[in-house]
């Protein structure tokens, strides 16, 4: 069983399947992590991950917390795919004869692989990360917007709630990146991103 090999179409699926799966469970989790992260001292919006997850699910709803899963939920299977497909390459091109691969010609086809799925990876974590940090500057233009109307009214209670930003879409950030910074827009984070994969 061990030797049977598994055909490149059958791979691709599995690894796509495995994808969407392991995006929709862990993603809310790394949207905590981004909005936590990028929250500056003066502003913070959240004391902690389920603060995060709490707080977004009241403002935003219940697919709040799913905010940028789109861009990895499409590109997750290309990525995969790419890594798949790499990973066999540079196995087959350091083997012998078949052979069974040392640990670290093991660990060379991974970073091998790795190396070329960011082609993937980089733009859908760029774009992933700005739509998931999108409600936390909504969250934080309310706050300042109520604080401002509370000081023009003299402490009252505001009256009028402020009105919600229209949030970014990932076509309209890829395109603003690509018209304002070009195709490197798109990598910023390339070499941060290649030592991860």
């Amino acid at each position: 069983m061990a030797d049977k090999q598994i055909s490149l179409p059958a791979k691709l699926i599995n690894g796509g399947i495995a994808g969407l799966i392991g995006v929709t469970c862990v993603f809310p989790i790394d949207l905590a992590k981004t909005r936590l992260q990028n929250q500056q001292n003066g502003q913070r919006v959240y004391t902690s991950m389920s603060d995060c997850l709490i707080k977004t699910v009241r403002s935003e709803g219940y697919f709040g917390m799913y905010r940028g899963a789109a861009v990895n939920l499409t590109l997750v299977t290309p990525e995969k795919a790419i890594k798949l497909a790499a990973n066999d390459f540079f196995r087959h091109q350091l083997s012998k004869d078949g052979q069974k691969l040392t640990l670290l010609k093991e660990m060379l086809a991974g970073c091998g692989a790795g190396t070329c799925q960011v082609i993937v990876t980089t733009p859908m974590e760029m774009l992933k990360i700005q739509l998931q940090d999108a409600g936390r500057i909504a969250a934080q233009r309310k706050i300042l917007a109520a604080q401002g109307q509370l000081s023009a009214q003299g402490g009252a209670q505001p009256s009028v709630e402020a009105p919600a930003a229209p949030r970014p879409t990932a076509t309209q950030l890829t395109r603003d990146l690509l018209r304002s910074r070009g195709i490197a827009g798109l990598y910023k984070g390339l070499g941060a991103t290649l030592l991860r994969d």
